[in-house]
């Protein structure tokens, strides 16, 4: 539940890395251009496992209350910090600071607005999701390492087990490939090198001109036979009885569906065998054929990455070198239309997102489509470069038409007003092997008329709304 009557003091950092509070200035957060105090609804304590990030080549700033000014606080502690929410948590506005013209890039990871009040540290953001997959602060690390060398003993021939424990849990920690250690919840199923996608911000690979030098992962170096998944798959089926989930598409892959051969042999090779449990593909969705066979060989589920649902925006950021978002909407219709559960990889970024304009391209992705969820995500990447990137002119000339922000919980509230069905949370979700859909089957469903008055109710309808 947001924190009420809070308002949360500056905080900034020393160049040896020691975090202060300035008791004279009030915290200060980014949305988009709009620059402000934090809203009510949107302040929560830091949650446990979240991160904090020193800004390099970035001032701290903060209100003075009594002048009403934006300044830098006084003293040597000078330099901006950030926090990176916990999973199932989704940040709903980034730190405010003054770059130096000689700013660094910053990493590829997603920035939140960070303040200190009454003994603790409060940031902008939403808890979306209440499963505990990716909860790792109560489980000793022995745990996962004893898991990963057992299984690493019993399937010493599979490539895609020793890729999973030695690659994605010793060296990078990936919360998936930690689970498929512990055998809990969600197992990954890397199985692409190639991608068809230029995401500015891809965190697995990037151009030869790219200005981000350092990817948090790397890519897949091999391609998996179908045996070899098929194992993995019945590995954590055997482990995880009661809700599994098996995910391709993972952050050190390109985009599955680049391999549509591999996953069809792949999921029959599991269900033929009496495979149960949720088999979910996280993608761009850019081939409508490739996922028609994926649903009739028994794919369950399929997450669609976005970082927008007007072309433009999305075209600037993801750069499809063979597709376009009409393909991707085609993916959706094509999954809805074979009963998959359908959602969508929202990429929120604070002030981009959060808009008039958004909301209504958005509910109707979602509505015309047959969209089931939305997975409230952050963009991970330099918010200053991000915006700069999508606020520039056209092509034709024309401006990015930016509403002011309505904030993170005002749009979750309004988007479900709009499309009632949808399902709000941060994780794929375990549907079984068929998912029960009560999203409307494309082309039935017509975007609501506006009301006379914004905010007036219809007969009977309550004046809260359930975001699950």
């Amino acid at each position: 539940m947001a924190a009420q009557h809070i308002e949360p003091h500056l905080v900034m950092a020393d160049e040896q890395g020691n975090i202060y509070d300035d008791e004279r200035l009030l915290m200060v957060c980014r949305r988009g251009a709009q620059w402000g105090l934090p809203r009510p609804d949107e302040l929560m304590p830091l949650p446990e496992e979240s991160e904090f990030f020193l800004l390099p080549g970035r001032q701290a700033v903060g209100l003075d209350p009594e002048t009403g000014e934006i300044v830098p606080p006084e003293g040597e502690a000078q330099l901006a910090v950030a926090a990176f929410a916990a999973p199932a948590h989704t940040l709903s506005a980034h730190p405010a600071y003054a770059s130096n013209p000689d700013a660094p890039l910053l990493p590829l990871f997603a920035y939140g607005a960070i303040g200190f009040a009454r003994g603790r540290f409060y940031i902008c953001a939403r808890k979306v999701d209440t499963d505990q997959r990716q909860v790792f602060n109560r489980i000793p690390r022995h745990r996962i390492e004893q898991g990963a060398r057992r299984l690493l003993q019993d399937y010493p021939k599979n490539r895609l087990v020793r890729h999973i424990l030695d690659n994605c849990v010793a060296r990078y920690d990936c919360p998936a490939a930690r689970n498929f250690a512990l055998g809990r919840y969600e197992a990954p199923l890397p199985s692409s090198r190639s991608c068809n996608a230029r995401c500015v911000g891809c965190i697995s690979a990037q151009d030869k001109d790219s200005p981000v030098a350092v990817t948090p992962q790397c890519r897949l170096a091999f391609t998996p036979e179908p045996a070899e998944v098929a194992e993995v798959m019945r590995i954590h089926a055997g482990r995880e009885s009661r809700a599994p989930i098996y995910s391709f598409g993972q952050g050190c892959e390109g985009d599955p569906l680049m391999n549509p051969d591999l996953l069809e042999e792949s999921i029959k090779l599991f269900r033929s065998g009496g495979g149960l449990g949720t088999i979910n593909c996280n993608t761009n969705a850019s081939r409508p054929d490739a996922v028609a066979r994926l649903a009739d060989a028994g794919l369950t589920s399929m997450r669609v990455s976005i970082n927008s649902a007007r072309p433009t925006l999305y075209h600037r950021y993801y750069r499809p070198a063979d597709y376009s978002l009409d393909d991707v909407c085609a993916s959706i219709r094509e999954a809805r239309s074979r009963g998959i559960f359908v959602s969508l990889n929202l990429l929120f970024f604070p002030g981009i997102t959060d808009t008039e304009e958004e909301l209504e391209a958005l509910a109707r992705m979602v509505g015309e489509n047959g969209v089931s969820m939305i997975q409230w995500r952050n963009l991970n990447i330099d918010p200053e470069w991000y915006f700069d990137l999508m606020k520039r002119d056209m092509e034709d000339g024309g401006k990015l038409e930016l509403s002011p922000s309505m904030g993170l919980t005002q749009f979750m509230k309004r988007l479900k007003k709009l499309c009632p069905w949808l399902r709000h949370g941060y994780f794929n979700p375990y549907v079984g092997e068929k998912a029960e859909l009560t999203a409307p089957m494309p082309g039935t469903w017509n975007l609501p008329e506006p009301r006379a008055k914004e905010g007036a109710l219809a007969p009977g309808e309550s004046a809260e709304t359930d975001l699950e």
